[in-house]
């Protein structure tokens, strides 16, 4: 056992593929099979990520497989597609285009053979249904630039497929995101923190969208157990699109389980300052740092996130 008090008795992930689930209640460590056992009868199984880490995709693959032993009726969810590429994911799921039309009629996330693929062909194989549970991401860009009244500027068709409330929020989530917000950016004046907010509204967008269309999916496959994939900050500490679960469905069923990173300078296990992050834990090691050069990083921050010159919102005076 790896107890709060005790957690240096643990082992060290010795690879970036492996990964050792926690009790977060009480510490125990748990093997894949024990744990599904544990939550075969969870309603909505949100299985955090880092995305690209190799750890995280392999768990949710093998979670995945083990929860479908134990309860066959299962529909992947997935914040990896958004919503308005669903008819590509059907489309691929009922023989009707190959792999790679998928991912470009999906327009799929760069990573998604290394890293969903396994999940995907998984659901494929066995006849189960996949949700594209995000939002489309130009609505969420314009959202994040304009601010929420964008959503107003929508065609009726385009607003009618977002989900009802599609800000809503809770204060702990608000207060974690200004605090992530905050530390890697500095003081904020007046123009940052209406761009803040704007972002915030952003991400209240996709939480709000996620939470709705796993609840369209309960609705649509009544007693599937839904296996929702996300990164971790849309479901760390049950914030997020599990806070918007339970408030748009509080008789909801839902387990959380969260990644932690377990620093090479750390000789113990960093249990007790995450026990909170999830009903279950699993350690893994950090991944490689992306850049040492300050300018080289900054130069491809700017270059990743670049505004393409054909992109505009609804409404756009330019």
């Amino acid at each position: 056992m790896i107890h709060a008090s005790d957690s240096n008795s643990a082992a060290r992930p010795q690879t970036l593929y492996e990964a050792r689930l926690i009790d977060a209640e009480n510490s125990t460590e748990l093997s894949v099979e024990s744990l599904v056992q544990r939550i075969a009868s969870t309603d909505v199984v949100v299985i955090g990520e880092y995305h690209g880490h190799q750890a995280a995709h392999l768990l949710q693959s093998r979670i995945q497989a083990a929860l479908y032993r134990q309860q066959p009726l299962q529909v992947l969810s997935m914040e990896q597609f958004t919503f308005d590429n669903q008819p590509a994911i059907d489309a691929y799921l009922s023989g009707k285009t190959g792999e790679t039309e998928m991912i470009e009629d999906s327009s799929a996330w760069d990573n998604y053979r290394a890293s969903y693929r396994p999940l995907v062909e998984f659901a494929r194989q066995h006849g189960l249904p996949v949700i594209a549970a995000n939002a489309p991401a130009a609505i969420v860009r314009c959202v994040g630039r304009t601010g929420p009244g964008y959503l107003e500027r929508l065609p009726a068709a385009d607003r009618a497929q977002l989900p009802d409330n599609a800000f809503m929020d809770t204060p702990a989530y608000r207060e974690k995101f200004t605090a992530a917000i905050s530390s890697s950016h500095g003081a904020a004046d007046d123009a940052m923190r209406k761009r803040m907010n704007n972002t915030y509204k952003a991400q209240l967008l996709r939480d709000n969208t996620m939470a709705s269309r796993i609840l369209a999916a309960r609705g649509a496959h009544p007693g599937h157990q839904i296996v929702h994939t996300t990164g971790t900050f849309h479901s760390e500490g049950h914030l997020g699109t599990v806070a918007m679960l339970k408030q748009r469905a509080p008789e909801v069923s839902v387990t959380v389980i969260s990644p932690v990173v377990w620093p090479a300078d750390e000789e113990s296990a960093p249990f007790y300052e995450n026990r909170n992050n999830g009903d279950f834990l699993y350690f893994i090691q950090p991944l490689p740092e992306e850049f040492l050069d300050e300018e080289r990083e900054h130069k491809a921050m700017s270059a990743r996130f670049r505004r393409p010159a054909e992109d505009t919102c609804q409404g756009d005076s330019t």
